[in-house]
């Protein structure tokens, strides 16, 4: 491995993830740790938790004289076969000398199971790459147990170097210890993921240009519809990543904010940034005018039904059928809908198009830059007799090449390569990696692509070699369309998103029950009113009744105290 391929990092002053001895790439060192059972031990071999005897800090494997079992919740994701038998773990357990098992749920079920799991008695020593409610497990039960003593330089140096950016209080819960490692992923084209997709050899066959206003938007699905009655003009669904074909229209309306980051609900609240108070969008009258709008495409027969129910999967099925049925899509990458390698005829068709215009000129690009680092990816439970070993079998994956691995593979040269020469960057400047192993949405076994944690700053991420229509070059071809047509339209609202907010375990009771009410009322009126199920004229009044006895009021309440909190107003 060339060590010179990192050096640029620390002479740019880009990246804070190199750490003194992590040259060694994913058989080798740069990892640390102590002895377990929750004493922090010196430098050499010592005994752990669970009658293991750990080796020295930074070298593998971290078991001497046998293999320690640990137990791991995560997220599964269709592409993901097997944990148990993935490549990518067996790898772990050769080189860790730690055997894992799994606890899983998938994408749109791993709370309500962890939380099932997490209120018995067998659950298991690691939560990992998923957002638990720890002001419940950690702060107020004591589930997860605090890490601030382990947070050295000789258990987790790869996680301190990593976090000296961004700083580990951004980590702490109300009671001011940390219950958790944070999950980093400064993605640029994430932070603009609310995407739509538009099929321009169908455009070129009705003589159309991409629309740019809403007015445009409603022609060209009215000639689309006459070139193909049996067409879906929109497509969308309920679940998936920015999917949703409702979140991407509104925005030539108003700013439609993402999932709550705090409590977990679709509740449609946002942060003022001019006045610093707590709003819900999805009272506004601009938030009913789009509506408005997405019901005469509805009428008109632009919007298939299903997309208000169905899975990103669904709608894939749909995007992928022989005769290409569908003209827009919303997708925040293309590839979640579209095989670029399988099906790159169709992968072709499509382009991403700008945010569209509405009546009165507002055109919002989503974003949230702020979504990039978060807490919660890794906690700790009581049930870990080992945390030491626990901790340094994670931090590998905060390691120069931990990422690399996890994602692709974890063998150089075949999976992925450092410093390529004459390769270029998403950045224009020479490229830190190569990926081989490119990635696919179709099931394989090999590595832990799309789950788990991610370690990836802004860097790191600029530094991928791509080439936009090639597998590999996804990257890039999702950077271009992020810079050129999504970023120009970013700041064209004092709405943005909310970060995730520390609550206390009794503001979280006091509102959960109504937080889920209120997703609940804006999500079934919604759909009502886009459908003309409701009259969305004689039912808003009855809509905004609806969600205030349902105490939305509250709701608000408990964010600003939050948000407050946070900015030390209190």
């Amino acid at each position: 491995m060339k060590s010179n391929v990192w050096k640029r990092f620390v002479s740019a002053g880009l990246i804070g993830v190199m750490a003194a001895g992590l040259l060694a790439g994913c058989g080798g060192g740069g990892d640390a740790q102590t002895g377990g059972g929750g004493d922090t031990q010196a430098a050499g071999g010592s005994s752990g938790g669970g009658g293991v005897t750990l080796t020295d800090p930074g070298t593998y494997p971290i078991v001497e004289g046998g293999e320690l079992e640990l137990s791991m919740f995560t997220m599964s994701m269709p592409n993901v076969e097997d944990f148990a038998t993935n490549d990518f773990t067996k790898f772990m357990e050769e080189k860790t000398g730690i055997t894992m098992s799994f606890y899983t749920g998938g994408r749109d079920e791993w709370e309500e199971k962890l939380n099932m799991i997490l209120q018995g008695d067998d659950y298991p020593d690691i939560i990992f790459g998923v957002s638990p409610n720890i002001a419940k497990y950690g702060v107020k039960e004591g589930i997860f147990i605090p890490l601030d003593d382990y947070l050295t330089e000789d258990i987790v140096p790869n996680y301190l170097k990593t976090m000296e950016e961004y700083g580990l209080n951004m980590t702490r819960e109300t009671d001011g210890k940390i219950y958790s490692l944070a999950n980093i992923n400064d993605c640029y084209h994430c932070n603009y993921g609310r995407k739509m997709w538009v099929n321009t050899y169908y455009l070129d066959q009705m003589g159309c240009e991409i629309p740019t206003t809403t007015d445009e938007f409603i022609d060209v699905c009215k000639k689309f519809l006459e070139m193909k009655p049996d067409g879906i003009a929109v497509a969308g669904a309920d679940v998936g990543w920015y999917t949703r074909m409702q979140d991407w229209l509104l925005g030539a309306y108003t700013f439609i904010p993402s999932k709550s980051n705090t409590f977990i609900v679709r509740d449609c609240v946002a942060l003022d940034s001019d006045t610093g108070n707590v709003v819900c969008v999805a009272t506004s009258d601009e938030y009913k005018e789009g509506l408005r709008f997405i019901n005469e495409l509805y009428q008109m027969g632009a919007i298939y039904d299903g997309d208000f129910t169905q899975t990103a999967e669904q709608m894939k099925t749909l995007v992928n059928q022989a005769d290409e049925p569908v003209l827009f899509f919303p997708a925040g990458t293309i590839s979640d809908a579209i095989d670029s390698a399988s099906n790159n005829e169709l992968y072709r068709h499509y382009e991403c198009m700008a945010p569209i215009a509405g009546p009165d000129g507002t055109r919002i690009a989503w974003t949230w830059p702020g979504q990039s680092v978060s807490s919660g990816a890794v906690c700790i439970t009581d049930k870990c007799e080992n945390v030491e070993a626990a901790l340094r079998w994670v931090d590998f994956f905060y390691s120069e090449t931990g990422d690399l691995c996890s994602q692709y593979g974890a063998e150089e040269g075949t999976d992925w390569v450092l410093n390529p020469e004459g390769k270029v960057g998403l950045n224009g400047e020479p490229a830190l990696y190569e990926v081989l192993n490119t990635y696919s949405a179709e099931a394989q076994n090999h590595d832990w692509q799309d789950v788990g944690i991610r370690v990836a700053p802004a860097a790191y991420r600029l530094g991928q070699a791509v080439d936009p229509y090639a597998p590999e070059g996804l990257e890039r071809l999702l950077y271009d369309a992020s810079a050129e047509l999504y970023a120009p339209y970013a700041d064209n609202t004092n709405l943005k998103n909310l970060d995730e907010l520390k609550v206390t375990d009794e503001e979280s009771t006091d509102v959960s029950t109504i937080a889920v009410e209120v997703e609940k009322l804006i999500a079934e009126n919604s759909v009502a009113f886009m459908t003309g199920a409701k009259d969305i004229d004689a039912e808003w009044d009855n809509y905004l009744a609806a969600l205030e006895n349902a105490g939305l009021p509250k709701l608000l309440e408990v964010y600003q105290t939050a948000y407050d909190r946070s900015q030390g107003g209190e």
